[in-house]
């Protein structure tokens, strides 16, 4: 069984992360250099970093686009809320369902990605981390949610059993 601090230290992470997202531009603009260049280079590894698709803070680029922002921001607010209710919430925890709501989540992002890529429409960067919302809060929640349930509800939804 998973830990019961094991989601809350989960949700604070995703804040923690989604903070230094924030900070990180604020702190180059003040004459900080390297800690935030190893931010900067850590996210190059994940992200494209556009200027013209990301978002800026005191004149400087954040370390991810406005699209991953806006994934990271709603995924630590959806683990947030799942730590808050999960008292009063006792969902049955089927893994078909975490499924089907992440993949209705993603139909905003998969929308504005598939409109960029034939060229029918280049959305700012505030539509691509609002359409990015739905899919990053669902995912947080699941995560926190998942953690709370354990690896039971992976097994009992129909998948096929290796081990007992």
């Amino acid at each position: 069984m998973v830990p019961r601090l094991s989601q809350p230290i989960l949700a604070l992470s995703a804040l923690l992360w989604a903070a230094i997202l924030l900070a990180t531009p604020i702190a180059l603009a003040h004459g900080y250099a390297t800690a935030p260049a190893l931010i900067y280079q850590a996210c190059a590894l994940i992200c494209h970093q556009r200027p013209e698709r990301s978002f800026h803070l005191s004149g400087v680029q954040l370390p991810v686009c406005a699209r991953c922002f806006g994934l990271y921001a709603s995924g630590a607010i959806g683990a947030l809320t799942a730590c808050i209710v999960a008292e009063r919430w006792r969902g049955d925890g089927r893994a078909e369902d975490a499924r089907w709501a992440l993949a209705i989540a993603a139909v905003p992002t998969a929308l504005t990605l598939g409109c960029e890529w034939i060229g029918l429409w280049y959305p700012s960067g505030a539509a691509r981390a609002l359409a990015a919302i739905p899919l990053g809060a669902v995912a947080g929640w699941v995560l926190v949610r998942t953690l709370a349930t354990g690896p039971t509800a992976v097994r009992t939804s129909g998948q096929v059993r290796y081990h007992s």
